[in-house]
């Protein structure tokens, strides 16, 4: 797995101290979207996947790979596990009540056991939310680089507002965008990452500063 850039520290708790419910759209989605579910998902995969590819000639031809994205918070304010105990026994953990975090954007293609993600500042307010986008775009190039020679990836994301198409989101020729159904994080593979992480590798630390967190954040990445 390969895990580029660093998150650069801003001004994003400022802007969210100013205006905490600033957020931006999503582009609209049709009502046929919206009613999938994931039962839906499951048994109309392959129509799905054969709708994302024909909306890009680049993909003719060519070897398909399935990526699966989605983005993660690493900080302080960090979880507890589960963790094996004597009956009767309450293990200590600590826990970090302050705020400060990394976002991860985080891919990978289970079929050939790679991955890519970038560590980016934060994506609440709506500038950070434009700023989400630009490191989606990064994100999306670097899916691109770790692909097989010649391949074509379907990328499998939620309907978060910088997931979006339009003029801002730039995504590579040799990648197709499949936008999940609402409500279904069981359908991205990424989430059973996230999961061991935040369980194995990320519970119960305290991180004193910002620079510490990014490093961090890189680590468990490579597990």
């Amino acid at each position: 797995m390969t895990l580029r850039g660093h998150g650069e520290r801003t001004n994003d708790r400022q802007m969210a101290a100013q205006d905490e419910t600033d957020t931006v759209a999503a582009a609209p989605v049709s009502s046929e979207e919206r009613s999938r579910s994931p039962g839906d998902f499951y048994k109309n995969f392959a129509s799905l996947m054969k709708a994302a590819l024909l909306s890009s000639t680049a993909a003719t031809g060519k070897p398909v790979e399935i990526w699966y994205q989605d983005e993660a918070r690493v900080g302080q304010k960090g979880t507890h596990a589960y963790v094996w105990a004597p009956i009767g026994s309450c293990p200590l953990m600590v826990r970090d009540n302050r705020h400060d975090s990394v976002h991860l954007f985080g891919a990978i293609c289970p079929a050939r056991g790679v991955g890519a993600a970038i560590i980016m500042s934060a994506v609440n307010t709506e500038a950070s939310t434009r700023s989400a986008r630009d490191e989606m775009n990064e994100h999306l190039q670097e899916i691109s680089t770790q692909m097989a020679k010649n391949a074509h990836a379907v990328l499998a994301l939620d309907g978060a507002g910088w997931h979006q198409g339009g003029g801002d989101l730039q995504v590579p020729d040799n990648i197709s965008l499949l936008h999940l159904p609402p409500y279904a994080p069981e359908l991205n593979l990424m989430e059973n990452v996230w999961e061991y992480l935040r369980s194995n590798k990320l519970c119960a630390i305290v991180w004193d500063t910002y620079d510490v967190i990014v490093r961090h954040a890189v680590k468990p990445w490579h597990f």
